[in-house]
């Protein structure tokens, strides 16, 4: 999620908005989840006899819009319950919702999450600071954003997820609402333009003062909202100023190959404000509501519903939290992990990553890796 502060004082705001169960996240870094449950691959699922995934998804989908057609549910996915069969999840907001819930949907149980808003994404990670002005050439997973990030008193940032190549250049990798999303004149008579410069830390982590950060890529706006199904964004590197080898901080370089989520699996990701944390996929095929601001802070709002998203566990937002957005995550392997997602948003409970697949597609990027 992304991070607001105001000037000159720090205060910590949600800074992309995110009025539903997507995009924000409160809460300490966790390095070492406890993961109980064994990854199953998400094609033996859907081959299994006892695992008819395919077939719950097209339920969940057939019903979404009107589940979600209740203000207090504010996301639908598919997940496991306790007992390892199908079912379908909901995101309420409320007791209410919580009691009214259906327990099952044709013939499908119900597993009911109960959340606060999920906005656009603390304590850093074991040994390293994330937030720190790095030595360049600088690895990523690190505090950044967009060199003219403030309006109305306030000053933003997220993360600075990844390495990607685009053609013949090597982008930074981010959210659309950590590079991009000022796009009106509002508070400070700018908008993002391709070619301004991205910083390394972000504002939040400078009092505000660019000046107090260094220049490490140049913004290439794509524009992937509002009528999208990504939050991403990109930049190219300026020469010398980051690993070429793509390093995260405290994950190391990843695989040029991606690989599919699948439920229960094992992730990690390293980001702005909980560094290094872990973490198990909890739904695929989520349909969530994200809202979001048009500027760091006061703009206006837009919200953008998301399809066929990632859900992972997030409990008390110690996988992600505010500042975390544009985090990739990863599988949780020891050296040279396969990307699984961006990152972008979330709860107290849960996080929110889009299919690593579909950003690189939308940006016709492939990742940097061995």
């Amino acid at each position: 999620m992304k991070f607001s502060f105001a000037q000159p004082r720090w205060q910590a705001l949600g800074l992309v908005g995110v009025v539903l169960v997507l995009i924000g996240i409160w809460g300490c870094s966790e390095t070492g989840n406890s993961i109980t449950e064994p990854g199953v691959p998400a094609t033996e699922l859907v081959n299994s006899a006892n695992h008819h995934l395919q077939d719950v998804m097209a339920i969940q989908d057939l019903h979404t819009a009107r589940l979600m057609a209740e203000p207090d549910i504010i996301g639908t996915a598919t997940t496991l319950d306790d007992n390892g069969q199908p079912a379908i999840m909901l995101l309420v907001t409320s007791q209410k919702a919580m009691r009214t819930a259906p327990m099952t949907i044709d013939g499908v149980p119900v597993k009911v999450v109960f959340t606060d808003r999920i906005v656009a994404m603390g304590k850093p990670g074991t040994g390293v600071n994330h937030k720190a002005k790095q030595t360049a050439p600088i690895q990523l997973g690190t505090s950044g954003g967009w060199r003219y990030d403030l309006a109305n008193g306030y000053c933003c940032g997220g993360t600075l997820g990844s390495l990607i190549q685009v053609g013949g250049n090597k982008r930074i990798l981010s959210n659309y609402h950590v590079f991009e999303a000022d796009i009106v004149p509002g508070g400070n008579g700018l908008v993002a333009t391709t070619g301004d410069y991205i910083i390394q830390p972000g504002l939040i982590d400078v009092g505000c003062n660019a000046e107090d950060a260094q220049n490490v890529a140049t913004l290439v706006v794509t524009s992937s909202l509002p009528d999208n199904n990504v939050d991403c964004s990109s930049a190219n590197v300026i020469n010398g100023m980051v690993d070429p080898d793509g390093a995260i901080l405290e994950i190391g370089t990843l695989s040029a190959a991606t690989v599919d989520a699948f439920i229960n699996q094992a992730v990690k990701k390293s980001g702005r404000t909980t560094g290094l944390s872990r973490s198990t996929v909890d739904g695929l095929n989520a349909t969530v509501r994200v809202s979001y601001e048009n500027e760091c802070a006061g703009g206006s709002a837009f919200t953008v519903t998301f399809t066929g998203q990632i859900l992972i566990k997030n409990r008390a937002s110690k996988f992600l939290n505010g500042g975390d957005s544009g985090s990739l995550m990863v599988e949780d392997v020891d050296s040279n992990p396969h990307a699984v997602g961006l990152l972008f948003a979330g709860s107290r409970s849960v996080a929110v990553a889009n299919p690593i697949d579909e950003v690189l597609g939308f940006l016709n990027a492939t990742m940097v890796g061995n």
